[in-house]
């Protein structure tokens, strides 16, 4: 693996419980160098299950320990109850109360401005889609708006699958909703734009939750019903919204040196299902090795034309 420059952060895309696969390659990471994440990224910016795992590394969980966490707890967050099985009957397949105390007792009680006067300081990014204003809020620790914020509401707030978990305030929901389920364009901007890093002594790491399998065939899509059709295009347009977040920082920020790593699924794997856990843990192996390899995402062979504007 190259080795980091002066500068480092990281990037982490939502999934559920696909963040055991994160946690399970950081923990790999981790040993390979020699020292925690926190002690190596000191921007960290997230969405969904990575809006946790951004805030676990500002607040100094290992790698090693958060993966622990998800496989400890994945099985009561996402407990099958009578709420669970009633649904979609329901408004809301699970309750929130025990991802919120889980956030509580591992996050603790602090606002978001504790991860920025902290020492060292950690800039943590959390994407919040505001169904009130429809947009996509960046919760950041030195920004006035936000700085108040308890960290378990933003982080609790970015996790809101909806349906999945109630709306959190009435209003708040994941990130992902919007375009940033992959927020690597989100970090690039916080690092260059709000903490004027120069991109050239700077690495960016983007993590990515797997890509679904192929499960259609030539003129399969032919024999559609309407409902048919509701999967795939939420599929697809995640999918191109997560590509087009790295296609905008290879396209601006050229100087960078902007790593993403993804893995491919062989077979479907459920993102709120406990039961899959084993399964996740043997793609953080592999998100691992290519981390280690330097084996990018085949999304970064995307090329395009020079611009001056480009950083």
């Amino acid at each position: 693996m190259k080795p980091f420059r002066k500068h480092a952060a990281i990037s982490i895309d939502g999934g559920a419980l696909k963040g055991v696969m994160v946690t399970r390659a950081l923990a790999i990471l981790e040993d390979h160098l020699g020292k925690p994440a926190h002690d190596i990224f000191r921007v960290t910016t997230g969405t969904s299950t990575g809006a946790i795992i951004a805030a676990g590394i500002g607040r100094g969980l290992s790698g090693a320990r958060m993966y622990d966490l998800y496989c400890e707890l994945g099985g009561v967050v996402f407990r099958k109850t009578l709420r669970s099985i009633l649904w979609p009957l329901t408004r809301y397949r699970f309750s929130n109360k025990p991802l919120e105390d889980a956030l509580r007792q591992y996050l603790g009680d602090g606002m978001m401005r504790e991860f920025w006067t902290a020492d060292p300081p950690t800039d943590v990014v959390i994407t919040v889609f505001d169904l009130v204003e429809k947009r996509t809020r960046f919760v950041k620790p030195w920004k006035d708006e936000y700085c108040t914020w308890p960290i378990v509401k933003a982080v609790l707030a970015s996790s809101t699958i909806p349906t999945t978990f109630p709306v959190v305030e009435g209003r708040y929901v994941d990130g992902g909703v919007g375009s940033y389920s992959n927020p690597c364009y989100i970090a690039a901007y916080e690092l260059c734009f709000c903490l004027n890093w120069d991109p050239a002594e700077t690495t960016l790491i983007s993590l990515g939750t797997g890509r679904e399998p192929h499960s259609l065939g030539t003129g399969d899509a032919e024999k559609f019903m309407v409902w048919d059709w509701i999967g795939h295009v939420i599929g697809a347009f995640m999918q191109t919204a997560d590509d087009q977040q790295v296609h905008l920082v290879k396209t601006f920020f050229e100087k960078l040196d902007f790593r993403r790593f993804q893995v491919d699924f062989r077979e479907p794997v459920r993102s709120n299902d406990p039961r899959d856990i084993p399964k996740m843990a043997q793609y953080g192996d592999e998100l691992a090795r290519k981390i280690l390899n330097d084996e990018t995402d085949r999304s970064m062979s995307i090329t395009a034309k020079r611009t001056s504007k480009s950083l």
